[in-house]
Parts: C-alpha cells; structure tokens; sequence
C-alpha cells in the first residue's frame, strides 16, 4: 500500500510522475526537476509523448510515459549539456534526437 506522499517542491522546480503505475500503484516514481527543463528540446519531445498518450488533463503531477531508467538517461543528458554551457570550453552539442524504449 502506498501513502500519496506530497513533495514540498522549492520555487523554481516541478514534480513529475514517471513510470508505469500497476494496480497497487507502485512501479511508478516522483521526481523534482528545473522548470528549465521544460524548454529543453529533449523534454519537449517527451512533454509532446505525454500529450499524446494523457491528453491535457491531470490530477496531481505530470504524468511522463516512459521508465524511470529512460527519465533518469534524459535527465543525465540535459544536466551534461547544461554543464557543458556552463563551461563553454566545450562548443560541441549533444544531439537532440533521444528514443525512448519504454514510450
């Protein structure tokens, strides 16, 4: 049995729900991320799957339809990007093109 937990979430951040739920509820996991994140075109992609598979309407967190093991890969990507602008002594891109096994 799992308690509906809520995050206490700092400004500037947002929960989302990734993973597929079974009846029990479990299988699924909460993260916080940067809202920066939203307009990075890797998560956009993903925001655009959710769309698609969810529609616009939800209760609670937004809900991404992929494995916590593919979310955790995107997420490692956008991070290594992020520090490779904040650096900038790297001019070289990761590439924009991310599949997802579990979508």
């Amino acid at each position: 049995m799992q308690e509906d937990k809520k995050m206490k979430v700092k400004k500037g951040w947002l929960v989302v729900q990734v993973g597929a739920e079974d009846e029990d509820g479990g299988g699924s996991q909460r993260f916080a991320i940067p809202i920066s994140y939203l307009y990075h075109p890797l998560f956009k992609s993903l925001l655009d799957k959710a769309r698609e598979v969810y529609g616009y309407q939800t209760d609670g967190p937004l809900r991404l339809p992929c494995s916590v093991d593919d979310f955790l890969h995107l997420r490692w990507r956008i991070q290594k990007e992020s520090n490779h602008h904040q650096q900038q002594t790297h001019h070289h891109h990761l590439p924009y093109a991310l599949y997802f096994h579990s979508c």
